[in-house]
């Protein structure tokens, strides 16, 4: 369902409480007429698998270069952290270690 059907649903619901009627709105009836059609004009699998394909095409992808450079960096970020944990980690382990006496 779309933002719009969505409004008029809303609108119509207000309506609704505001005169206290029973029945579904006119446009309530319509924006479920039009989900119901929405509904029914799914696409198909192929048709999908067609056009992840052709957005696929749209991404602008890194080139080899790129790759390896972003590959580097992420690398040396996770070895960095990695130091920087352990060593934190070392180092309240020590501290505690010789608070408590182990």
């Amino acid at each position: 369902m779309n933002r719009q059907m969505k409004r008029a649903q809303e609108r119509a619901e207000r309506q609704q409480r505001r005169t206290g009627v029973d029945r579904p709105a006119p446009s309530s009836v319509a924006t479920r007429r039009a989900a119901q059609q929405e509904r029914r004009q799914r696409t198909s699998a192929r048709q999908f698998l067609r056009d992840v394909r052709a957005e696929l095409r749209k991404v602008d992808w890194p080139t080899r270069r790129e790759l390896v450079t972003y590959t580097v960096v992420v690398l040396v970020t996770v070895t960095v952290m990695t130091t920087l944990v352990f060593g934190l980690d070392f180092v309240i382990q020590r501290a505690i270690f010789n608070v408590i006496g182990g």
